[in-house]
């Protein structure tokens, strides 16, 4: 299904037929169909509903780079739209960044109980002195390949650095969502972590390379009531590497 929202065609659905009502909100990059088997964890009992956010999936991309605070309001719209007073909510990765910005003092349209940020973003890494330098070669390096005179004279040079720079998110996405997960990656939130007052569920991969461990090991310490489930062995789609762990969990969280 498709709605529109500030003019950008969004793509949705909706499983289930249940009283309560849940909402998944997806990973940098993915595609909504990558947490069917989350939505299928829940069902019978809930509805959930799954979106491509703006520049996801089938969804249109916005006309300018967003911030996390911009595809946060986006979400609200969203709710407002379909109706929904009342959902939990469930965010994996840049969805979960989104639900730490949601539930850290914004007035929100809907209500909820129960959160789960499955191997979620938002915390900034640590930085060894060695990314130190790496970082400061790239920005002196950035200042000299974003010369006019520079891109005239060597422009397969400069396209090419281009393209080596960031990770593979970065190097996949178009023009506008590579400044927008720039705008994500360099916010820290570890901050607003403690304004998170709602029952918190953290699933993580102890092998999660992207979001590791330690940022797991923050979100339990500074959310008030989180509780932390590790999954042995598994990366950051930890939910698809262990799904019969991963569904015995999250139905035991919302009493199912």
């Amino acid at each position: 299904m498709f709605t529109e929202i500030d003019g950008i065609n969004t793509c949705y659905k909706i499983s289930g037929e249940g009283d309560r009502t849940a909402v998944v909100l997806q990973g940098w990059g993915t595609d909504m169909s990558v947490y069917d088997s989350v939505a299928a964890a829940l069902s019978p009992e809930y509805r959930v509903i799954q979106l491509d956010l703006p520049g996801f999936g089938k969804s249109d991309e916005p006309g300018e780079a967003w911030n996390v605070d911009r595809y946060a309001g986006f979400f609200c719209r969203f709710m407002e739209k379909l109706g929904i007073k009342k959902a939990d909510l469930i965010g994996h990765s840049y969805g979960g960044r989104m639900i730490i910005k949601l539930l850290s003092g914004r007035e929100l349209p809907f209500t909820t109980d129960r959160v789960v940020l499955m191997d979620s973003a938002g915390v900034l890494p640590e930085r060894t002195l060695m990314q130190k330098i790496k970082i400061r070669q790239y920005k002196i390096l950035k200042k000299l390949f974003y010369l006019r005179i520079f891109n005239f004279l060597f422009p397969d040079i400069v396209e090419d650095w281009k393209m080596r720079q960031g990770s593979e998110d970065y190097r996949k996405a178009s023009p506008i969502m590579r400044q927008c997960l720039v705008l994500a990656v360099n916010e820290d939130l570890t901050h607003l972590l403690p304004e998170i007052k709602q029952e918190t569920l953290l699933i993580w991969g102890d092998k999660d390379t992207a979001t590791p461990m330690r940022d797991a090991k923050i979100m339990e310490e500074r959310i008030p009531n989180a509780g932390l489930v590790v999954l042995e062995g598994c990366g950051h789609y930890a939910f698809l590497e262990q799904p019969v762990k991963f569904r015995s969990v999250l139905r035991a969280f919302f009493n199912l």
